[in-house]
């Protein structure tokens, strides 16, 4: 009987999770579409976004859509968005984080820019495990070189720990970030997975990917198979 009821226990709890999962808020599989549309963009114009060695180097990759300044100054909506980190056997399932003091000059309530940062270094994974990241600060952040074959081959570039890009009607460029905070979102996260989990769990490959970001993930691993290919020629 009793090995019957542990039975039924652990049963109930495998089920618990993809069932969790499943009923992830709508806002939160909306913000994981728009971050895979934006990767998938970026990997349909290689010769206007993120260059394939750069690709090949990537540790983490964080995904900010609809960025907006405006937003930011009156207290609101400032940008919020996706991080996944490499592990040993792959890319981890995301998690959920928070970015906050851009100034490249956007009008107040105007516009806004998808955002896309390239963890290079295995730092830059030990940075998203703070409960807070400033870019230029905690973290070493440059403008990231754009086309097919560009490289980071400048002393700044090649020392960044993230390259930074934004994107506005369909190209990406470099984009100074110097100040801004990159914080984890832990509400979100754990409302995705169904229960409270650390960044540390998830960016480590602790967590299984939950089915409504399997897109994003294989995108960042599709790109990231592209940039190792290519520099293996």
């Amino acid at each position: 009987m009793r090995n019957f009821i542990a039975s039924a226990v652990v049963a109930v709890s495998v089920l618990a999770a993809p069932m969790a999962q499943a009923q992830a808020p709508e806002k939160l599989v909306q913000r994981i579409n728009a971050s895979h549309a934006i990767l998938h963009e970026l990997m349909a114009t290689p010769d206007k976004g993120i260059p394939l060695d750069i690709a090949a180097s990537a540790q983490c990759v964080i995904v900010i859509p609809s960025f907006k300044k405006g937003a930011f100054i009156f207290g609101g909506e400032y940008g919020q968005g996706v991080a996944t980190c490499r592990t040993g056997h792959g890319w981890s399932a995301p998690v959920f984080v928070q970015m906050a003091g851009a100034s490249f000059g956007f009008q107040i309530g105007g516009q806004s820019t998808d955002l896309v940062l390239i963890g290079r270094t295995h730092q830059s994974v030990e940075h998203l495990l703070k409960d807070k990241v400033k870019l230029g600060g905690d973290a070493s952040v440059a403008g990231g070189p754009v086309g097919r074959s560009a490289q980071a081959s400048t002393t700044e570039l090649a020392n960044a720990e993230f390259l930074t890009y934004s994107r506005n009607k369909g190209l990406f460029a470099g984009i100074d970030l110097q100040g801004d905070e990159v914080n984890q979102n832990v509400k979100d996260t754990g409302a995705l997975y169904g229960h409270d989990v650390s960044f540390e769990k998830v960016l480590n490959g602790g967590e299984p990917t939950p089915a409504v970001a399997a897109h994003f993930v294989r995108t960042v691993n599709e790109l990231f198979r592209k940039g190792r290919a290519h520099k293996a020629k």
